[in-house]
Parts: structure tokens; sequence; C-alpha cells
């Protein structure tokens, strides 16, 4: 069986299913995209993904996009475990319920936020339009805390019950995007922030691998911002 993921680790479900796939010790082969150096507009990676964006699996020869279709054909193919997608209809559905709300429901916000205060700027060379940054702040902490409440606070240890599944990990991947933009949802919000150390815990050490580039901006950042 071959498995070919096409990734990047700065973006949130490219770093989910690298974390995934490694966490369950399945032997894939990475193929890094370089979004920075506009690999994925290459004529070359159009032919493997038409919407030129990452993730993409090749599993012998079937080639699929978007995350969430990926993280359900995984399953379906029994190369996620049960333990981490369940194959009961009602505890899928739990699973599914999550991963339906969190486009719109999380990963917009906190991704537009970083977009906006950070990505935006750089690429354009123009500077930060605060009060642009001030109004996606707001969506994003909407967001967020409906995220830390209506899934998080309901009295349970993980997003569909005290088991952790693919749902978590998928968030908290999303969770970690606004710390590159100076903004850390665990200091705030105290679900995510014991629901976070215990996806971390359970992932680890492929967690903390998957976020190498991550942790290495936010270092970088802190001590830019040290020296002035």
């Amino acid at each position: 069986m071959s498995l070919k993921l096409y990734f990047d680790l700065m973006s949130q479900p490219s770093r989910a299913l690298y974390i995934l796939l490694k966490n369950i010790k399945y032997d894939f082969t990475p193929m890094p995209v370089d979004l920075r150096k506009g690999e994925h507009y290459s004529e070359d990676y159009a032919k493997i993904n038409r919407f030129q964006k990452v993730p993409v699996i090749d599993h012998n020869g079937f080639v699929l996009t978007e995350s969430v279709a990926i993280l359900k054909y995984l399953s379906r193919e029994g190369i996620i475990p049960e333990s981490l997608y369940p194959r009961g209809n009602k505890q899928a559905a739990r699973v599914e319920e999550f991963l339906e709300w969190q486009h719109a429901g999380l990963r917009l916000h906190c991704a537009m936020f970083f977009r906006v205060k950070v990505l935006d700027p750089l690429v354009t060379g123009r500077p930060v339009d605060n009060k642009q940054v001030e109004g996606y702040l707001r969506r994003m902490e909407n967001a967020l805390d409906s995220f830390d409440s209506l899934w998080l606070g309901q009295g349970h240890q993980f997003i569909t019950g005290d088991n952790i599944c693919v749902a978590d990990l998928l968030a908290a991947c999303e969770v970690e995007q606004p710390r590159m933009a100076g903004y850390d949802a665990s200091a705030k919000y105290a679900n995510i922030a014991g629901w976070m150390q215990r996806v971390k815990s359970h992932f680890n050490p492929h967690y903390d691998e998957g976020h190498m580039i991550v942790n290495k901006l936010i270092e970088k950042q802190r001590k830019t911002a040290a020296k002035l």
C-alpha cells in the first residue's frame, strides 16, 4: 500500500494529517510543498491538485483533496484506527458534526485573523490595517467563545466526549495558527487551555514535530520584540 502526503507545515490541516499519520505509525511518503515559494502554483502541482492547495493525498493512484474528505476516506480504508475515528454510526456522526462545523465555525476566523495581521502585510508589503485586524479579532474571539463553551465546556475531556479523536487534532492545529499573530487562545480560555495540553500530550512527540516551523517563527518574533 502506497500513500503520499503533499503538505506544508504552515498549513493547519496539513499539520493535522502529518501528525496523525506519524502518530499511528503509518508508512507514508512525505511530499513537501513550499507555499512561501509558490510551489503550489506550479504546472506540475496543478496536475496533482487542480485547486493548487494543500493537503493532498495520493493513495495507490487515487488522488484526493480537502482535509475532511481525506480523514473520512482514511477512516473508511481502515488506516485511521477506530480509537481516533469511531466506526459506529452515531459515534462517527459526532466526530463529523464537529468536522462540518469547524470550517466556518472556527477555521475561517482563526485563519483570517492570522492572514490580515501577518500574512497579507508580508506578501503585499503594505502596513497592517489595525481597524481590519480589530474586526477579525472580534470575529475570532466570538468563534473561540463558542468553541470553548459549546464544544469544550460540556463536562468532558475532548470535543466529542472523554475519548480523543481526529476532531481534536484538527481543531488544535487551527487554534495554533493565531499564535503566529501574537494571540494565544490558551491564555484567555480555560477550557481551551486544558484541552490543548491533553491533545499535545496524546500526540507528542509528533505534535511538536508538526509545529516546529510555527514554534520557530513565534520564537523569532519573541526575540525581535525583546530587542525593540
